[in-house]
């Protein structure tokens, strides 16, 4: 368990590395810019006051791309029954853009001011009498200066926060003001690195990834059971692919819906190539529909009295059986409260996780220069 909203299960529980010990001790020590946007001390370049305003309005679209987006969305579907007001995501380019909402604040993120995709949906989407909130580096920029064209709410992305990072700074928090829930709540890691038994399990996680790293397991498979955490998922892939896949070095995450993909890659998982582990995620509910028991045939007495939850979690345990029977490394989380003292949790988890890894690797987690090629040449394309 890493702590009681938690349960999770190592890929093994015997190793324990004094080297990964010292690295998070190391890491901890530093003055990490990253880390403390994850604390309570951090202070974001807004204030209650700042949005007092926008607090009002139900409906809002936010414009921004990879970890300008995703870190929010994972926010808004993961705790989304807490939520009362309506948010739109426009994180990819579409011939046709669709827009349901009336009465709408644009929220624009994108640390540089530069990034084509939000430049070309902002152009598309905002209107002149549109209220608008930005947030991007205080520099020049073509989308700081739009702001200011546009009277726009300006609020300062740290520039020493990539946006994979971001989650816990102002560009997810303000945005999680808006939904309605407390920002502090998620802020979990003063609390956690004081905390031995989730060191502990950190420092054992690492070292049994890095070990399955050596014997050549780059792919990193999620088996998720739980709609609402796809796109946390997609963060945490992003976190991952980005921070680490450098120098001819990297995890690959992949995400599979569960339990749908029983249908489909499952095969191979338990009986292809054994270049993979896994993450099982599970999150507890407390509803879901029941079955009709006077529709169910003598065959299908074993779902008698079962709801939607009931299959799911045992299609799991089954999962992870077969898995332990086929010798198949894998971890387990499994959710027992939604809210965002978990979410902040996890995401102090892995983003701790993703920066050791990172350094025992001997790569640069903070960094994405090859990214940066593509971006130069598209715009050389369209010159």
């Amino acid at each position: 368990m890493l702590t009681k909203n938690i349960v999770f299960k190592n890929f093994s529980k015997k190793r324990n590395s004094l080297k990964i010990k010292s690295k998070l001790k190391s890491l901890l020590k530093e003055n990490n810019s990253i880390l403390h946007s994850l604390s309570k001390n951090y202070k974001n370049n807004f204030n209650k006051n700042t949005i007092k305003n926008y607090k009002k309005y139900t409906n809002f679209r936010i414009i921004g791309m990879g970890g300008s987006s995703l870190g929010t969305q994972a926010i808004y579907e993961f705790l989304k029954h807490k939520i009362k007001k309506n948010f739109l995501f426009f994180d990819n380019l579409k011939p046709k853009i669709k827009n349901n909402l009336k009465n709408y604040i644009n929220i624009v993120v994108s640390k540089s001011g530069n990034t084509i995709e939000t430049i070309v949906n902002s152009n598309i989407l905002i209107k002149k009498k549109d209220k608008n909130i930005f947030i991007t580096e205080n520099k020049k920029s073509f989308l700081y200066s739009l702001a200011n064209q546009l009277k726009s709410e300006i609020i300062h992305h740290n520039n020493f926060i990539g946006g994979r990072y971001s989650v816990l700074s102002e560009v997810g928090m303000l945005p999680a003001e808006l939904m309605g829930l407390n920002s502090n709540n998620f802020k979990q890691f003063d609390t956690l690195v004081k905390n031995k038994k989730f060191l502990n399990t950190l420092v054992n996680n690492v070292d049994s990834i890095i070990n399955l790293y050596k014997k050549k397991k780059y792919n990193s498979i999620i088996i998720n059971y739980d709609e609402k955490s796809e796109t946390l998922f997609k963060w945490y892939q992003q976190l991952v692919a980005e921070s680490l896949g450098k120098q001819g070095k990297g995890l690959l995450p992949i995400i599979s819906k569960m339990p749908k993909d029983n249908h489909s890659v499952m095969q191979l998982y338990l009986d292809g190539f054994k270049n993979n582990f896994f993450t099982f995620f599970y999150v507890h509910e407390n509803k879901s529909d029941k079955l009709n028991n006077s529709t169910l045939m003598s065959s299908q007495n074993f779902l008698k009295n079962k709801s939607i939850n009931d299959v799911i979690y045992a299609q799991k345990k089954a999962t992870e059986n077969t898995f332990l029977k086929n010798k198949i490394p894998f971890r387990s989380f499994e959710i027992k409260k939604r809210d965002e003292k978990t979410l902040g949790e996890l995401f102090s988890f892995f983003i701790l996780e993703t920066i050791l890894i990172g350094r025992l690797l001997n790569v640069d987690p903070y960094d994405q220069p090859a990214v940066e090629l593509i971006k130069t040449e598209t715009k050389r394309l369209l010159l």
